[in-house]
């Protein structure tokens, strides 16, 4: 199942929160992301559904491999696009903004050209 950018959102910030905390709820994402309820709550079904989390009786959030693989480069995508964005002369904050868009729907192809690029800068 193919996510779409919101779905992906959710689950890098279940991601950030994990290497934060030992145990994430829903409520924990919501803040975190900014959103309602009502909104986590139906994502959370949706990435459920999709065999991305398991949700337990306690309500803590685990991910399971396939979310746990996607959220990982998604998140690789936002660190390596905002260090770069600032390396070029970008304030952090809209670095950041901006990597959060660009990291969704840059290819594979372009955005491994970038990261041997960036890496080779800072070596």
């Amino acid at each position: 199942m193919a996510l779409y950018e919101s779905g992906q959102m959710y689950l890098e910030a279940i991601h950030v929160l994990l290497q934060r905390n030992e145990r994430v709820r829903a409520i924990d994402v919501g803040a975190y992301l900014g959103y309602t309820k009502p909104s986590v709550s139906r994502a959370m079904g949706i990435l459920r559904k999709g065999g991305f989390i398991s949700v337990d009786t306690e309500g803590y959030i685990t991910l399971n491999p396939s979310g746990q693989q996607l959220a990982e480069q998604l998140y690789e995508r936002h660190t390596v696009l905002t260090k770069m964005l600032v390396a070029l002369g970008v304030d952090e904050e809209t670095a950041a903004e901006d990597a959060c868009r660009i990291e969704h729907v840059i290819s594979d192809r372009s955005f491994a050209a970038i990261k041997k690029h960036h890496l080779d800068y800072i070596n």
